[in-house]
């Protein structure tokens, strides 16, 4: 199915699904429906299938084949398939594979590693997953905080301190 697609035509198909995953997470001007979530649960689940119909055929999209826009896409929609945990893991593994071969970004395996450590009920390592239950917005726990920074620095994240103060602003632009 992808083996005879180019890697300009992955790169592309990347860059439309990111965007109709992003275009289904702007903030809406009233509280979300349940079709508009279901909507977004569809989206979210269609990518899911989709990006491991290429990681099983083709492996984990590389740099040097989709570049560093279809690198992001392939990552943010792993990112996304919070409701396939045991197939979010596979894309961590691949993730990891490709970051020792220098072939996706480090950052971007820091946020998947968190997101997998949170879905499995474990502290993260990078401090990139926040909550918020209408009530109270933060960070989700992690692990040895005091080296967090040193973690962050190593992946090319900013100081923890100037991520809070970036994710806060974004929770106000949605509140």
């Amino acid at each position: 199915m992808f083996e005879g697609m180019t890697d300009d035509e992955l790169r592309a198909e990347l860059l439309r699904r990111m965007k109709v995953d992003q275009d289904i997470r702007q903030p809406a001007a009233e509280p979300p429906t349940q079709e508009y979530m279901a909507r977004w649960m569809e989206i979210d689940r269609d990518n899911t299938a989709w990006l491991w119909a290429v990681v099983r055929e083709r492996g984990w999209p590389l740099l040097s084949q989709v570049g560093e826009d279809g690198g992001l896409a392939a990552w943010l929609l792993a990112q996304h398939a919070d409701a396939s945990p045991e197939i979010q893991r596979e894309f961590h593994a691949a993730l990891s594979e490709a970051v020792v071969g220098e072939e996706a970004m480090p950052a971007n395996l820091a946020y998947l590693e968190d997101r997998v450590r949170v879905n499995s009920g474990r502290p993260q390592l990078y401090g990139t997953q926040f909550m918020d239950d209408g009530r109270d917005f933060g960070p989700r726990p992690i692990e040895d905080p005091e080296h967090l920074d040193e973690r962050r620095a190593a992946v090319g994240l900013e100081p923890f301190e100037d991520y809070v103060a970036q994710m806060q602003r974004l929770q106000e632009g949605y509140g």
